[in-house]
C-alpha cells in the first residue's frame, strides 16, 4: 500500500517513514502543507498521515480541501495539540482518525490497518481468494494452507492484487500502489515480480491463479 506522509519533524518523519517501509508500506514523504496537497491531488495513495503543524498550507487546510476536491482517501491527522476541540476540529475538517504526538509507533501502524480496512467498505484483516489466505496482521501467506514465503515488495503486490480480486488490475495501478516516487517508471519491475508470485504460488503444480489479460492487466 501507499501512503502519504506530511510531517515537517524532518527526523520524525525519516523514523515513521522507515518503519512503514519495514512494515511493506510505499512511502512518499514531505513537510510542506502546499506539496502535500499537490501530491495527494495528482497521486493515488490508500491512506494519508497528515500533519497538523505545516509550512505554506496547514493540515487542517490540506484535509479540508481534500475533501472538497472529491478526495475520500482515509486521512489520519497528527497534531501535539491535545485539547478536545483542537481533536474535534481535525475531524470536522474531514479526517477520519487522530494521533497526539508523541505517540507509539505500533498504535500508529493498527490506526492506519484500522482505517485501510474500513475504505473504500469494510476489508477483512485475511483476504482469501480460492484457497490463498493473506493475513494482512501478520503479513503472511498461505496456499491450501502451506505457507509461501515472500520478501516485502512481493507480498506488497500481491496484497494489492487481493484486494482487488477478479478484476483487472493495471501495470500503472501497481505502481501507484506498491511503489513510491522514487520508482523508475522505464524498468520491468512489475513483470519482474509478478513473475516471481506466480513461480511461488503456482509451482509444485498448484492451479494457475495469476494470468495475463493481453492488453490490460492481471488478474488474480
Amino acid at each position: 500500500m501507499r501512503i502519504l506522509l506530511a510531517e515537517d519533524d524532518t527526523s520524525l518523519a525519516q523514523v515513521v517513514a522507515a518503519g512503514l517501509r519495514d512494515e511493506a508500506y510505499a512511502v512518499d514523504v514531505t513537510g510542506d502543507g502546499a506539496e502535500a496537497l499537490t501530491q495527494a491531488l495528482v497521486n493515488e495513495y490508500d491512506a494519508i498521515v497528515l500533519d497538523i503543524g505545516l509550512p505554506r498550507t496547514d493540515g487542517l487546510e490540506v484535509c479540508r480541501t481534500l475533501r472538497a476536491r472529491g478526495v475520500r482517501v482515509p486521512i489520519l491527522m497528527l497534531t501535539a495539540r491535545d485539547a478536545v476541540r483542537d481533536r474535534v476540529t481535525g475531524l470536522d475538517a474531514g479526517a477520519d482518525d487522530y494521533l497526539v504526538k508523541p505517540f507509539d509507533f505500533e498504535e500508529l501502524l493498527a490506526r492506519l490497518r484500522a482505517l485501510v480496512r474500513r475504505a473504500p467498505a469494510l476489508l477483512p484483516a485475511v483476504v482469501t481468494v480460492g484457497d490463498l489466505a493473506i493475513d494482512t496482521r501478520a503479513q503472511t501467506v498461505t496456499r491450501a494452507g502451506m505457507p509461501i514465503r515472500l520478501t516485502t515488495k512481493e507480498y506488497v503486490v500481491l496484497e494489492y492484487l487481493a484486494r482487488n480480486a477478479d478484476r483487472v488490475v493495471t501495470r500503472g495501478d501497481i505502481v501507484a500502489h506498491a511503489w513510491d516516487d522514487n520508482h523508475d517508471p522505464f524498468t520491468n519491475a512489475v513483470e519482474v515480480y509478478v513473475n516471481r508470485l506466480r513461480k511461488k504460488l503456482e509451482g509444485e503444480g498448484r492451479a494457475p491463479l495469476l494470468p495475463t489479460r493481453r492488453g490490460a492487466g492481471y488478474v488474480l
